[in-house]
């Protein structure tokens, strides 16, 4: 089979990927000139009666639990079917911020249901591609050809459904996984007919050797960067220097040379820190400073290019920067090693605890070769086997992460003991959000007559009456 590109998109019960869930599921195939190839997919996905959905996702959606109760299958059923139909080998999956969002439930719902939570993304031939960020790098560099919207307040914004209508291309309803879908391959239709250059250049650059080339602490050159971390009136986009190898395997920190390195000569490195993780009030102050610093990972597609990219119009104008400033500001960086030396220590060192919910601990560590046997097994097994199946995992958590399998897959196969147990998780998890959840029910109840949105709060009412009476 040649490479083919599936576009896809996720609607979920929230935004953490860790503890929500994945609601609807669509995509659709195409060549790599995006050309449809079969049926497009569009699936629901039962929601477990151990979560409560955010209602303010569901006011976005539409979806109830309900629904995909009735309509949906089992999220074990789906994550089969993303691994034997979907991420097959040679293709491309691709999305809209599906690299910090999307991938990150499907990595979650692989772990949770025995598969290998990363093999679907490298694996035979396997990749993955972010149009978000070849949306923000085309705005910012080559913008000619297609029409850039604004917010209400005149600010530019990427946002889906805002770009098909600036462009008078289909997009039948926002936040539909199916709609979302086709509206994204419209959209990289237009990309690579206005812009096809920049558009085979970024395709090439999700290869992560690729970007090591371009982005090498140990040879720093400058390079031009769009990342949503940047500022929107900056068209999300800079020039970055790397500065030293991350806090993490396969990363890089990069200084944004947009700011000049004196204002931080002589901070602490506690100082530095509070900058960087203040919180979004203080980042609001007119005379807040961000750190200048950011990690960037070579295997999540970043939208890097090499700085002859700005000679061309007005490109250096668009992000309000001029080759005279980035020289200075890079002579200033390297004439300080202590600075330098400073902010390498920034990234790494703020603690975060530990969730002791075993389905958040997906990146604890990685699971031994010794246990990929077992797994298989597991997600291979029938009720009359599974029941009979007691693995010795090395992982321990895959141990505590089977107890979860079996009760949401094959309940009537739990003994009392192993009921009891799963039962009182349920329970735990339950009571810590129902505060929470109760109290957005009631703030979207006093703000809204919409007789569809009463409609979605009463069923997620009744939602939560039977997860709490169940347990």
């Amino acid at each position: 089979m040649p490479k083919s590109f599936f576009f896809y998109d996720l609607e979920t019960s929230g935004l953490n990927p860790r503890t929500d869930r994945v609601m609807q599921f669509a995509g659709q195939r195409t060549t790599l000139d995006l050309e449809p190839v079969g049926e497009p997919v569009n699936i629901l996905v039962q929601l477990a009666d151990d979560i409560l959905p955010s209602p303010y996702a569901i006011m976005v959606t539409g979806i109830t639990p309900q629904k995909t109760r009735e309509e949906g299958i089992t999220e074990a059923e789906f994550a089969r079917f993303v691994s034997e139909e979907v991420f097959t080998p040679d293709t491309i999956a691709v999305g809209f911020n599906n690299i910090r969002f999307d991938d990150e439930f499907v990595r979650n719902t692989l772990w949770r249901n025995f598969y290998d939570p990363y093999e679907w993304c490298w694996k035979n031939g396997c990749s993955r591609w972010d149009l978000l960020d070849v949306v923000r790098m085309t705005r910012a560099l080559r913008p000619e050809g297609i029409n850039w919207p604004v917010d209400k307040h005149g600010a530019g914004t990427n946002r889906l459904e805002l770009l098909t209508a600036e462009n008078n291309l289909e997009h039948m309803q926002a936040h539909d996984a199916l709609s979302d879908v086709r509206a994204l391959i419209a959209v990289t239709r237009l990309i690579r007919a206005k812009q096809p250059k920049l558009y085979e250049y970024l395709f090439a650059m999700r290869d992560k050797k690729a970007v090591m080339q371009l982005v090498d602490p140990t040879k720093p050159q400058l390079f031009v960067y769009s990342s949503g971390r940047y500022d929107s009136q900056f068209h999300k986009t800079t020039v970055a220097v790397p500065i030293g190898h991350g806090s993490k395997p396969g990363s890089v920190l990069v200084y944004d040379l947009r700011l000049n390195p004196a204002l931080f000569v002589g901070m602490s490195v506690e100082d530095m820190r509070r900058r960087l993780y203040a919180k979004r009030e203080e980042r609001q102050q007119p005379d807040f400073v961000p750190l200048p610093i950011k990690e960037l990972a070579y295997n999540r597609c970043p939208a890097v290019a090499p700085l002859g990219v700005l000679e061309h119009e007005d490109a250096w104008a668009r992000i309000q920067m001029t080759p005279e400033l980035v020289q200075e500001h890079r002579a200033a960086l390297f004439k300080n090693p202590e600075l330098i030396h400073d902010l390498s220590q920034v990234l790494g060192g703020k603690k975060f605890p530990k969730s002791q919910d075993v389905e958040d601990q997906l990146y604890d560590n990685f699971t031994p070769d010794s246990d990929k046997v077992k797994i298989e097994a597991v997600r291979n097994a029938t009720a009359q086997d599974i029941a009979k199946f007691n693995p010795h995992f090395a992982d321990d958590r895959l141990t505590k992460l089977l107890l979860h399998y079996k009760a949401r897959n094959f309940p009537q196969i739990l003994s009392e003991e192993e009921r009891t147990s799963w039962e009182a998780y349920k329970s735990q998890k339950i009571q810590a959000r129902i505060p929470a959840f109760m109290a957005d029910l009631q703030r979207i109840a006093a703000t809204t007559t919409d007789d569809q949105q009463q409609f979605l709060l009463q069923e997620l009412q009744l939602w939560a009456e039977s997860v709490v009476s169940l347990e």
